[in-house]
């Protein structure tokens, strides 16, 4: 059976009336870490620690890209000191310029939109992988002393603990140096060509470790209430709607994500203030794009239940969230596939549905929701590079039909 009437195939306005997509399938941002090393000799003395989009990535979105479609980038980092894992393409050479340009005007040639997303690891980091001390709000040691960092150092098998090495608390002038790396990559970004950028905002990174009374311990304009916790955030915001527009501007945010030992008490009452905020201040934004409650990256939807639950939050959703940001755009992420996606945005919930992992199998998803054929099993081990063939399970998925540009038509 088609699904030619579903409002997923509807076209849908986003960046303040500057952009119609044809359809309200959104290409989720995932870090895949297939960027080329602009070092390609690292020794343990003298690691790379800066990657550029290459071939493989241009590839990738160009096989992703459809007529009319949306794609968020994977997390670009604005700064070397930001990156929280080897392999990701940051935003702060000449080089990683050039390099997302490449993509940008892969997926234009399809007739696709692309969004720059970037992404601050902040504490989610080692002083090994970026040179210089990770970084948060406080100097929040991670509370799980056994849980480690992704890649082992360069040289290395073992992986190392996040726990051995502590953040340093960014200073207020540390504060806004890392704004304003923000938007010198939010400026090169529109430069490259992006038609917009988002901010992550969630997954336990820097600007999650604001807001989330865990990790964030301070006592100044930054931390203290959910008010003030929100402050970094919401200049943070205002710079960069400075910088690039108001309306090329979204942001993602997971108000009850547990991913990097996000564990802040008031979360309703913080990510409501802030959202409430962020619609006063900021009423134009592009989108904005929430992911789901009981969707978790490291828990199962069991699990996660029971952390809410736990919370007294047993039957919450982003309902309120809908409420306050009215006419915004309002995205979802988290857990969509192939039969759970149906009736979902006629009833007025969302706008449109990001899907993530089902993408990095099926460069044509799109075009198999519309026409009911199945998707193909993704494989977890190859997600995350870098590896030895970083081709493999990355832009080799076979499309189910002889064309990798999909056409989406709109009556």
């Amino acid at each position: 059976m088609a699904h030619q009437d579903s409002k997923l195939f509807q076209p849908l306005t986003i960046a303040n009336g500057n952009i119609t997509l044809k359809h309200r399938v959104v290409h989720a941002p995932m870090t895949r870490n297939r960027g080329v090393p602009e070092s390609p000799l690292s020794t343990p003395e003298n690691p790379n620690r800066i990657w550029y989009p290459g071939d493989l990535i241009v590839d990738y979105y160009r096989q992703r890209a459809t007529d009319g479609g949306l794609i968020i980038s994977e997390g670009i980092p604005p700064s070397l000191e930001s990156n929280g894992m080897p392999g990701v393409p940051g935003l702060f050479t000449t080089s990683q310029s050039a390099g997302w340009k490449r993509v940008v005007d892969a997926v234009h040639e399809q007739g696709g939109y692309i969004y720059a997303q970037l992404w601050h690891a902040g504490r989610a980091t080692i002083p090994q992988m970026t040179g210089s001390p990770a970084v948060s709000a406080s100097a929040t040691v991670w509370d799980a002393p056994t849980e480690c960092y992704s890649h082992p150092p360069v040289g290395s098998t073992k992986q190392v603990p996040y726990s051995a090495h502590p953040p340093i608390e960014l200073t207020v002038e540390h504060i806004h140096r890392t704004i304003d790396d923000y938007c010198k990559a939010a400026k090169a970004a529109i430069e490259a060509g992006f038609d917009g950028v988002e901010l992550h905002g969630g997954n336990g990174y820097l600007p999650e470790q604001f807001l989330s009374s865990n990790v964030n311990k301070r006592t100044d304009d930054y931390g203290g209430s959910p008010e003030k916790r929100c402050t970094f955030v919401l200049e943070l915001m205002e710079k960069l709607a400075k910088t690039v527009g108001e309306e090329n501007l979204a942001i993602r945010l997971s108000p009850f994500g547990l991913f990097n030992q996000a564990r802040g008490e008031e979360r309703v009452e913080t990510w409501t203030h802030l959202s409430k905020e962020l619609k006063r201040t900021l009423p134009n934004l592009s989108y904005v794009s929430f992911i789901e409650p009981r969707y978790e990256q490291i828990f199962s939807y069991t699990e996660k239940d029971t952390f809410l639950r736990s919370w007294g939050l047993a039957e919450v959703d982003l309902t309120r969230f809908r409420e306050i940001f009215t006419n915004t755009p309002f995205f979802s992420a988290g857990g969509w596939d192939q039969q759970n996606a149906w009736g979902v945005l006629e009833t007025g919930r969302y706008d449109a549905l990001l899907y993530g992992r089902y993408f990095t199998s099926n460069p044509d998803l799109v075009e198999r929701l519309r026409t009911d054929v199945p998707f193909t099993p993704y494989d977890r081990s190859r997600f995350y590079g870098p590896f030895e063939e970083n081709r493999v399970s990355y832009v080799d998925y076979p499309p189910a039909t002889a064309h990798t540009s999909i056409t989406i038509s709109v009556e």
